[in-house]
């Protein structure tokens, strides 16, 4: 599979299964040994079990999400993709944007992902143009 395609498909299965929670297929897109860094300053959780355990635990309060996810980024075996979400957590609006790195090996599964984001209070919706 080339990086593109593996790309394409990890941000479609996000834009898919993190409004519904679906932290299975999530978990299907990463290798036994990924490294999954939800923030550069935190320990990695390793491989699906642990991108599942990460996405059960930063899904849990979230409410009512949409999320948006831009054109990758491609550059060797390494891609970049952008996203960005809405939601209710703690009966309050939340808006988080980010950008996730990933590496792939050949067969497509992640390797490698870590997420630079940000958050803030309220409810911001992309700005025209974002993501292409």
């Amino acid at each position: 599979m080339t990086v593109e395609a593996a790309a394409r498909r990890w941000a479609q299965t996000w834009s898919r299964a993190w409004p519904r929670k679906d932290t299975a297929a999530i978990s299907e897109l990463y290798n036994e040994g990924a490294a999954y860094r939800s923030h550069p300053f935190r320990e990695p959780k390793i491989g699906p079990r642990g991108a599942q355990e990460y996405t059960q635990w930063a899904f849990a309060e979230e409410e009512a999400l949409e999320c948006w996810f831009g054109e990758p980024i491609i550059c060797g075996t390494r891609a970049a993709v952008e996203w960005w979400a809405v939601f209710r957590a703690k009966g309050k609006d939340q808006t988080i944007a980010g950008t996730t790195v990933l590496c792939f090996s050949e067969d497509g599964k992640v390797t490698e992902h870590l997420d630079y984001w940000c958050s803030d209070e309220g409810r911001r919706l992309p700005p025209d143009g974002w993501g292409t």
